[in-house]
């Protein structure tokens, strides 16, 4: 007997290059007229930026734009943004950039007209219904990564500053309205954002498709996107101008992120506490700890990894085979075999992992894990031993 589940599906999206000269076409049929743009200081900087503000100015849109956007991004970074959005008198929010910068316009537009503390909105049991939905504010979303697909999903993960713990918020209404996908964006990526983000979209589509959860649906789009990634990454990675490379690797991160729906797992779980404790880039604390999580899950993912290197062309079937193909993977794209070489203490392993184990992606990891086991899967993460999970 299959068991009952609720199901959601993605959003409104524009794809194609050079789409981003269309954004004055989404305000209209969103109507917003006053923007605020969400983004980052690095990119603030770039022409692809330029060209977003010319396309509005063309068209003589009034826009704020709004940059105090961090890394990974605080409930600082949100409140700042929401005072930027409403002395502005926006009426819309474009969240243009990476993840981090995705996720705080997201967050910026939800939180423009709420008067409760942002951290009331945590995705823990029922908190999204305090909000008010009346003056939750539509969002533009124009990703210039392919990594998070946050894009086409309904929470954030913003960084709670004073206890150093990324938490994960959540409404339906923050999913946005319009996406936006231009592989153009993607083209001058520095190589080493472009191996983090792929390989972050590939934890999201492995974790989703191992994930215990029945949702065939998520679980097909995982396959997808993981050969789309596994075709496409190391091309993009070494061939920037490559318009099919790069093409493929927005829709397969936007692909994973809807997968995960289904579900994520201790990746993330101990991907998170890095964030929050040591400010680890995501997608790098993601790359690096992948292998070593499906070592540890190899008893419950077997038969799934052999659908899954058959699905792929990988020889042999089996979860070696397939942790023979990320490590692999992980040196084509200069990935750091150990956290150790990314920088990452291991004076808080403790901590880590009952950080993590109370992390909202740890319920949905392939087999039940503890938090002696997440300690382990960061200490075998950081030193590269897979004997230690």
């Amino acid at each position: 007997m299959l068991p009952n589940s609720n199901w959601n599906y993605p959003t409104t999206v524009w794809f194609g290059e050079n789409r981003v000269i269309d954004i004055d076409k989404a305000l209209e049929q969103l109507s917003i007229k006053k923007p605020l743009i969400v983004t980052d200081d690095a990119l603030v900087k770039l022409p692809i930026t330029d060209l977003l503000k010319k396309s509005l100015e063309k068209k003589n849109i009034p826009y704020e734009l709004f940059s105090d956007v961090q890394p990974n991004p605080t409930g600082e970074n949100v409140q700042n943004g929401v005072k930027a959005f409403n002395e502005g008198g926006c009426d819309g929010v474009i969240a243009f950039g990476g993840g981090s910068a995705l996720d705080a316009g997201k967050t910026i537009a939800f939180m423009s007209g709420q008067k409760a503390s942002i951290w009331e909105f945590e995705d823990i049991g029922d908190n999204w219904t305090k909000a008010d939905e009346e003056k939750i504010t539509k969002t533009i979303a124009i990703p210039t990564t392919a990594g998070t697909g946050s894009e086409v999903g309904r929470a954030t993960v913003i960084t709670d500053e004073i206890n150093h713990a990324k938490k994960i918020i959540f409404h339906p209404k923050m999913l946005p309205s319009i996406v936006i996908l231009d592989p153009a964006l993607t083209y001058n990526l520095p190589k080493h954002i472009t191996a983090w983000t792929g390989i972050d979209a590939l934890v999201h589509s492995i974790e989703a498709y191992c994930a215990p959860t029945f949702h065939p649906m998520a679980e097909t789009i995982a396959l997808e996107a993981i050969r789309l990634i596994k075709e496409n990454l190391v091309v993009a990675y070494n061939e920037p101008y490559d318009k099919e490379a790069r093409s493929y690797m927005l829709v397969a991160a936007m692909m994973g992120a809807t997968a995960f729906q289904k579900g994520l797992g201790s990746v993330h779980s101990v991907a998170h506490q890095l964030g929050g404790i040591y400010n680890t880039p995501h997608g790098l604390a993601n790359s690096i700890i992948l292998p070593y999580a499906i070592k540890q899950n190899a008893s419950a993912i077997e038969e799934k990894m052999k659908k899954l290197c058959k699905y792929t062309d990988i020889e042999e079937p089996s979860v070696d085979s397939f942790i023979e193909y990320i490590l692999e993977l992980r040196k084509k794209v200069g990935i750091p075999h150990t956290l150790k070489e990314a920088g990452i203490p291991n004076d808080k392993a403790k901590e880590i992992g009952e950080l993590a184990f109370k992390d909202p992606s740890t319920p949905t990891n392939a087999k039940k894990v503890d938090a002696k086991d997440l300690e382990k899967l960061f200490l075998a993460a950081y030193s590269g031993d897979f004997d230690l999970l």
